[in-house]
Order: structure tokens, then C-alpha cells, then sequence
């Protein structure tokens, strides 16, 4: 008997949720497909103010669905997108696009990455013509040897790959 009780529990909680989940799902109808696909977009790129990160479409906050509501209304009485986009950047700032304009105010945001892939190529190109600067030095100090210098040498290269070769044979 305690097993009924438990499972018809659970059938309602699992109910009670699947309902809040339905209530989310936002109906609309559109005078055209091109409406519809514009009003997908405007949801999809613009930015809840109250959620973090997070898009018109995907957030469940009053204010997300007071501005589908709100961009529902624009595209139905015939807004451009450019009307629309101003009409929401002028309430809520530049915050609500995913995808700044560019102006002066965030002229940093977009030419931070730019500036930052130029020095890292100029960084790039220093190091490998230092390396290369410093290999070539390396290349004439060796050239620079005397006779007498140079002989040292090969007996000193002479002498390590016999003792490296009785060090073979012994073990």
C-alpha cells in the first residue's frame, strides 16, 4: 500500500514540473516566415539584463519575457531592424547585444584582440631573428679558430669518443 502512495507521489510531482515546463514554451504567430525567423534572431542575440550571459530566448525572468513581448510588438507594427535594435539599445543600453556596435565607447572591446595579435607577431618575429642572430655568431666563432685552436679541438673530440667507446666496452 506504501508503494502506491510513493509512486502516485512521485507520477504528481513529475506532473506538477512537466506543467511548469509547458508554461515556459512561447507561442507566437507571425504574419510571415521572415517575421518569425527575425523575431528567432532578435531573441537569440540579445541579452537578458538580468540574467548573466544569458539570451532573451533562454532566460525565464518577467523582464526576458516583457522584451520578446516587446520585440513580438516591433516586428508586427513593421520596425526595421536597425528601429528595433535602437529602440532597445536606448532603454537598456549596449549591454543587451551580444555583438556591440562599433562607437567610441567600445571602440576598446573591438581592437583590444586586433592590438593584441600585432604584438604578439612582433614578440614572435624578435625572438626568431635573436635566435637566429645568435646561431649564426655561433657558427662564425667556431669558423674563427686558429690552426693551433682547431687541432686542440679534434683531439679534445677525439679523446671523449674514446673514452665514450671504452665506457662501451666495458659494460
Amino acid at each position: 500500500m506504501i508503494r502506491v502512495w510513493v509512486t502516485l507521489g512521485l507520477a504528481l510531482v513529475v506532473m506538477a514540473s512537466a506543467g511548469g515546463a509547458m508554461a515556459a514554451v512561447d507561442v507566437r504567430d507571425f504574419d510571415s516566415e521572415s517575421d518569425r525567423q527575425r523575431y528567432q534572431s532578435f531573441i537569440d542575440e540579445m541579452r537578458c539584463p538580468k540574467c548573466q550571459n544569458q539570451n532573451l530566448a533562454g532566460s525565464d525572468s518577467p523582464i526576458a519575457e516583457d522584451l520578446r513581448d516587446q520585440v513580438y510588438r516591433l516586428i508586427d507594427e513593421g520596425k526595421s531592424d536597425k528601429e528595433i535594435i535602437d529602440f532597445m539599445v536606448e532603454r537598456y543600453g549596449e549591454y543587451i547585444l551580444y555583438r556591440p556596435r562599433l562607437s567610441p565607447a567600445t571602440l576598446v572591446l573591438w581592437l583590444t584582440p586586433v592590438v593584441l595579435m600585432l604584438v604578439g607577431i612582433v614578440v614572435l618575429i624578435r625572438v626568431v631573428l635573436k635566435r637566429r642572430r645568435t646561431a649564426a655568431e655561433t657558427v662564425t666563432d667556431s669558423e674563427d679558430l686558429s690552426p693551433e685552436e682547431r687541432r686542440e679541438l679534434d683531439e679534445l673530440l677525439r679523446d671523449s669518443h674514446a673514452d665514450s667507446d671504452d665506457e662501451k666496452r666495458e659494460s
